[in-house]
């Protein structure tokens, strides 16, 4: 093996350099080849057998829309504040465990899939996530799944639905919505399993919608949204399929993979087997 080992130094407030760290003192003990990068990244991974990222959400999602097309296999160590793709690959495992696991674990195909031109991993929140995205200060300074859920919990008070057409696989929906979000994985916020049937294998992409709630509603429905028990309630709605169209009535933000986007017009397509990633499938 040669490893390229991949880092954003901002990620977690330090806490992906010590990870970092952790990974070539490890890899000399094993006497595994490795070349780390910090602030600037290879134009090409010619040489390497495989690539580690150490990063959150936003780490890896700035490395599949730089490399899209890459076929190494590929590896990614918790060092952000949501980690919520590296959970949905290693569950809870520390960052010796997870080694241990890509060291051992054959490459399997991951899908991604496709919002307009960005590439993405996890999902898409149209509106109500984009405007809790704003507040990015108080989710780096708190980090994780305590400050977006501080954010959350603000921007309920005063966030008013927008109006959504969307189209898609044989379905079609108008009107007013409190959630629009399209997903390749089942968590996003650093812990809210806002769609708990999403696999990254299936070959689909999973579209949540919401019905406007009044605040009290909203804070009352907030927790079985958090653990993933909203699916049956009667204003949440469940669709699966390749390809989904959402039309906004104005242009509005989105968060994508913890990024930021503003569009008035959303065009999702999945993209079935896009990376290899070394994990062991449930």
């Amino acid at each position: 093996m040669h490893i390229a080992i991949l880092v954003n130094p901002k990620a977690g407030k330090g806490k992906s350099l010590r990870i970092m760290e952790q990974l070539q003192q490890w890899l000399q003990i094993r006497n595994i080849n490795y070349q780390s990068f910090t602030d600037q990244w290879p134009g090409s991974f010619e040489g390497f057998s495989d690539v580690w990222i150490v990063g959150g959400d936003g780490t890896l999602n700035y490395f599949i829309n730089h490399y899209p097309q890459i076929k190494l296999p590929l590896a990614i160590f918790k060092g952000g504040t949501g980690n919520d793709f590296a959970w949905k690959l290693y569950g809870d495992a520390d960052v010796q465990q997870q080694l241990e696991i890509v060291l051992s674990a054959a490459p399997q195909p991951v899908d991604a899939a496709q919002c307009n031109e960005y590439l993405f991993l996890n999902g898409v929140g149209i509106g109500f996530d984009g405007e809790v995205l704003k507040q990015m200060k108080a989710i780096r300074l708190i980090g994780g799944h305590l400050g977006y859920y501080l954010v959350v919990l603000k921007t309920i008070l005063s966030f008013k639905e927008s109006s959504f057409e969307i189209t898609g696989n044989g379905f079609a929906k108008k009107g007013k919505l409190l959630l629009a979000m399209v997903n390749n994985s089942s968590r996003t916020g650093g812990g809210f399993h806002v769609s708990p049937k999403a696999s990254v294998r299936d070959g689909f992409i999973d579209l949540i919608t919401s019905e406007p709630l009044s605040i009290l509603q909203r804070f009352f429905y907030l927790p079985k949204i958090e653990k993933g028990n909203h699916l049956e309630l009667p204003f949440i709605q469940h669709r699966t399929g390749e390809s989904f169209l959402i039309e906004c009535d104005k242009e509005l933000p989105a968060q994508l993979d913890g990024e930021l986007i503003c569009s008035q017009r959303f065009e999702f397509n999945i993209l079935k087997q896009q990376f290899l990633f070394r994990y062991q499938p449930l």
